[in-house]
């Protein structure tokens, strides 16, 4: 392994929320310390880092002075400004590097780039104005959905098309942002894998988890999912595909459907993923720990799960639910900090083991 990091090496995290928390803590446990740089006052990493620093991403004096002080960067999140991100890498390496955040910050440019590699994806058409929507329907039909092409998450900046009557209302909704349209998709199931990629080349996947929403949100995560051998395997291979293709560094989370036509892949995530949290009591390695190894240049973790779990999210008011929760058996509790409850809110999860 060429330079891996040594405990006391700083890395430096963009965004301070739960998965940055979680990055922070993992990388603790291999004897580094971590720098976040957040926007907002007070964020949950911060309560667990070594050092914050809040400033935003426009800040090119203080976007200094934190590259300066760490070894690497990574981040929690993709939709960091491209001006940052000249800055910042002018300084220290910035682990996945960016043509994986090029990529996925733009969901036209991320279905070319999957369809280029010969992955199979839902129909879509890039939507500028009603003409282009109303030719896009025709192309590809309704039920439909049309999504932001950039900014979105958890439900939002998408709205669903019945009919081509839908058109006008749902393009209002876009609010002026570029967008696109993707057909509907016949699936049984969603699955996501969770893979890593280390400096080497070397690529590592943990089991495929199996997904179920709510309001547009990641309820649960249970592992194993319901998948033939085969399609587990095509998961993998496809996922390391997508790796390679990128020269990519860290943990990616790969949202899969299954259909009776095999997988399409739904969408990509350059960073840990909420479904990846199963990890933390199901395998040795769990994902935060495998990007840390990764971005610090350390041998990766083989992924491989001892127990089943199925992850839930606490969101909201089912922070209600920690009491309770606390008392039971085979229940482990993951709670990010946050100081107000709100609707909608991701607060915490919890990984059941199944036995």
């Amino acid at each position: 392994m060429s330079n891996p990091l040594q405990p006391g090496a700083v890395i430096g995290i963009l965004g301070g929320g739960q998965l940055g928390r979680m990055l922070s803590m993992a990388a603790a446990r291999l004897g580094f310390v971590t720098h976040i740089l957040e926007p907002g006052a007070n964020p949950p990493a911060g309560q667990v880092a070594h050092r914050v620093t809040t400033a935003p991403y426009e800040d090119a004096e203080a976007l200094t002075a934190f590259a300066q002080s760490v070894d690497v960067i990574t981040y929690e999140f993709e939709n960091i400004p491209t001006e940052a991100l000249d800055v910042l890498e002018s300084h220290r390496p910035i682990r996945p590097g960016r043509e994986a955040l090029r990529v996925s910050q733009d969901r036209l440019t991320e279905k070319t780039f999957l369809q280029g590699l010969g992955l199979n994806t839902a129909p879509f058409a890039d939507v500028t104005d009603l003409d282009s929507l109303q030719a896009a329907i025709e192309r590809i039909g309704t039920p439909a959905i049309l999504k932001t092409r950039r900014f979105g998450y958890d439900g939002k900046g998408q709205a669903r098309l019945k009919s081509p009557e839908d058109a006008r209302t749902a393009l209002a909704d876009m609010q002026g942002a570029p967008a696109i349209l993707e057909g509907f998709v016949n699936f049984s199931h969603e699955v996501s894998i969770i893979a890593a990629r280390g400096l080497d080349g070397q690529v590592a996947c943990f089991d495929p988890g199996e997904n179920v929403h709510r309001d547009g949100i990641l309820h649960t995560t249970t592992v194993p999912a319901r998948l033939s051998p085969a399609l587990r395997t095509d998961a993998v291979l496809l996922a390391a595909n997508i790796l390679n293709a990128l020269d990519y560094v860290g943990v990616m989370g790969v949202e899969l459907f299954v259909t009776p036509q095999g997988l399409i892949v739904n969408e990509i995530a350059p960073r840990v993923h909420n479904s990846g949290h199963w990890t933390q009591n199901g395998c040795a390695v769990d994902q935060f720990e495998q990007h840390i190894r990764a971005v610090a240049g350390w041998p990766l973790g083989d992924g491989q799960r001892h127990a089943d779990v199925m992850m839930e999210n606490l969101i909201g008011d089912d922070m209600d639910r920690v009491p309770e929760l606390a008392q039971q058996r085979d229940v482990a509790l993951h709670l990010y900090g946050k100081a107000e409850v709100k609707p909608g809110r991701k607060m915490g999860h919890f990984n059941r083991i199944k036995r």
